[in-house]
This record gives C-alpha cells, sequence and structure tokens, in this order.
C-alpha cells in the first residue's frame, strides 16, 4: 500500500504516525504543528475533518505539508469527497456512521478515482448495539467482527486499498483483538492503543500493548496515543521500535539508573547529553555510567561513552580509554566537548 510516499505494508519498515490536536481550520497552526512532527520523525499525519470549512483548509495544508496526510472523517460523506479532492493522501473512516449505503458508495467511488487508501478505524467505543449485545460488550471479538463486517462492505464495491486499526484504551482487549485479526485477513494493520493517557501512562500502556503486537509480527504503521503535543508520540515510538531492533532513528543513550556507589552528578550529564542530542539523525550508542562496576564495561561498548569515577571520569569512544578527567565540575565540559567531536565526525562521514 502506498499513503502519499510512503509504502506501507510488505518489505517496508513500521511506520509511525500521528494526528494534530490543533483545529484544522487554523492552517498556520496545523501547518506549523505538521512540521514540527516531521522533523521529529513522523512519517504520516492524520487530521480531524470537523465540518466543510477544514476540508477547504486542506487545499492550502496539503500544499504547505511535507508529510503525507490522512483526513479523518466522521458522519458526513460529503466532508471526505472534500478532502479528496483537497488533495489528502488517504481516508480514515468507519463506513458504519459516514451515512446510509449510497453515502458510503460516493465515498468509495471517491477513493477509487484518486487512488487513496482507506483505513477502517474500529473503537471498542463505535462498536455497533447489535455486536456489542451479540459479544457481551466491546469484546476482541465484537471488534473484529465489526472490522470484517466494514472490509466486506467495501470489497463488495470492488475496494481493496484497505488498512485497518482495532483500538481500545484496554491493553490485553487490543492485543487479543489485533491477534485474532491477524489470523484473519492479510490487509496492513495500523496498531495502537486509544486513549492510553498522559505521557508517562500513555508511553507505558503503548510500550507494552504495540511491543506485544510487534514482537509477534503484528502492525505495518503505529501510533503512540498520549495526551498533550503530539511531538513527543513519536519519540516514544522511536523507541519501542528501536527496542524491538525494528527501526531506529537518532542516538541511543544508555545511562544507569544510580546507587550509592555513584560519586558524579550522573543525573545532570545524562540529562545534559540528552538535550544535546534531541533532534540529531545520526545512529549511534551513548554511555553515560555512573561507577566503575558497570560503567568501564558498558562506556566501552558504546560508540562514546563515560564511566564515573571518585570526583572524576574515564572518557571512552569504540572501546578505547581516551582520558581520565579530574574534577566534578569538568566532567559535563570535557564530556560535551568530545561528544560534540564526535557529532561533527558522524556528520562528515554520512556526506562521504
Amino acid at each position: 500500500m502506498q499513503v502519499g510516499s510512503v509504502g506501507i505494508g510488505g518489505d517496508n519498515p513500521v511506520r509511525v504516525q500521528s494526528m494534530t490536536n490543533t483545529d484544522t481550520r487554523d492552517v498556520d497552526a496545523t501547518l506549523e504543528q505538521i512540521a514540527a512532527l516531521t522533523e521529529a520523525g513522523c512519517e504520516i499525519v492524520r487530521l480531524a475533518v470537523l465540518d466543510e470549512t477544514a476540508a477547504k483548509a486542506l487545499v492550502a495544508i496539503r500544499a504547505g505539508a511535507a508529510a503525507p496526510l490522512i483526513a479523518d472523517i466522521h458522519f458526513d460523506h460529503r466532508l471526505a469527497v472534500a478532502a479528496l479532492e483537497a488533495g489528502v493522501d488517504a481516508l480514515r473512516i468507519n463506513p458504519g456512521n459516514i451515512g446510509s449505503e449510497a453515502a458510503v458508495d460516493v465515498v468509495v467511488d471517491a477513493a477509487k478515482a484518486h487512488k487513496a487508501p482507506i483505513r477502517i478505524g474500529v473503537n471498542s467505543g463505535s462498536v455497533a448495539k447489535e455486536l456489542l449485545k451479540k459479544h457481551g460488550g466491546p469484546t476482541p471479538e465484537a471488534m473484529v467482527e465489526s472490522a470484517l463486517e466494514h472490509i466486506a462492505f467495501l470489497e463488495a464495491r470492488g475496494f481493496y486499498d484497505i488498512k485497518v486499526s482495532l483500538k481500545s484504551s484496554s491493553v490485553l482487549r487490543t492485543i487479543a483483538a489485533y491477534r485474532l485479526l491477524g489470523a484473519t485477513v492479510d490487509y496492513p494493520l495500523h496498531i495502537g492503543v486509544t486513549e492510553a493517557g498522559t505521557p508517562m501512562r500513555g508511553a507505558v500502556k503503548s510500550a507494552v500493548g504495540l511491543g506485544i503486537l510487534l514482537a509477534e509480527g503484528l502492525g505495518d504503521t503505529l501510533r503512540v496515543s498520549l495526551t498533550g503535543d503530539p511531538v513527543t508520540e513519536i519519540g516514544v515510538a522511536y523507541e519501542i521500535l528501536r527496542s524491538l531492533e525494528l527501526r531506529a532513528r537518532g542516538p541511543e543513550i544508555i545511562s544507569c539508573p544510580t546507587c550509592g556507589r555513584t560519586e558524579i552528578d550522573l543525573v545532570g550529564l545524562a540529562e545534559a547529553v540528552e538535550e544535546r542530542l534531541r533532534g540529531v539523525p545520526e545512529i549511534f550508542t551513548v554511555a553515560v555510567m555512573g561507577c566503575v562496576v558497570n560503567g568501564p564495561g558498558e562506556a566501552r561498548e558504546a560508540d562514546i561513552g563515560i564511566a564515573g569515577g571518585r570526583d572524576c571520569g574515564i572518557i571512552f569512544r569504540k572501546g578505547e580509554v581516551l582520558g581520565k578527567v579530574r574534577g566534578a565540575a569538568n566532567l559535563i565540559p570535557a564530556f560535551m566537548d568530545e561528544l560534540e567531536r564526535f557529532i561533527t565526525e558522524k556528520k562528515e562521514s554520512a556526506c562521504d
């Protein structure tokens, strides 16, 4: 499947998505957020299209945005058609709430004409009443049956450019639903835990749920849904993918949790390193270790690292000791200087 210039499924990597939380009718604010998401590594951006004014704004947004755009449509099929005419790359709909069968026919015809995929988005809160009654609530079985009904609805109209999502705020329900669907269909899957929560809680729930699914080979695109700035979602998504060795973006920082043996300002050093590396796209490993027990070994395995001692630190690069820095006040400046040299060399080698 192609969403704009981005390939999904097959041999493509798992793609990272997010959704703007600006008012889509505010073109400038929306473009600013899309640019921030793209810079952070977001590959596909979804936007809510609430009304005709928002649909019209998509023309300017499409012209100013680099990322592929998905229009999120509910209740009014005319907004889906208008979004496609404005140039969006795909739709996210729930065929069950978009209107009559005739209305869905109009949307499908427009998607075919614009060669735009459709994501069927089933949430536990949007399952039809008859399925809830049949299955005793928004169970994984109810969600999957809902998705299969919508898939059949599109297939009956000769439309097969389909991606499917099954989202719940329950991690276990989400996992079970995707397992059932993944064993039934071969369409690309967009995975996520919806309404995951504030950054800490949401990141944990998403890491558990998405991590299990990805480890089982389920998931072609993902979104980490967090309350707040959507740019935060992108970093969490890439860390989940990095942890499973599926994708990497930017440096990996290894730092110890500190203990009674730590005799340097490890927290300050780790925070300084993290801040400096924010936005750096090159892939390498930095170790910031607090003592001589695990520090030297971890630091030697990293591309660059520091291991603390008593009022001192030993700096390593590629397993080689570069030198010993004495004095607590000198540790951060000395290591940051070496880190700058390393980053410069990485950038220069990438240009060769």
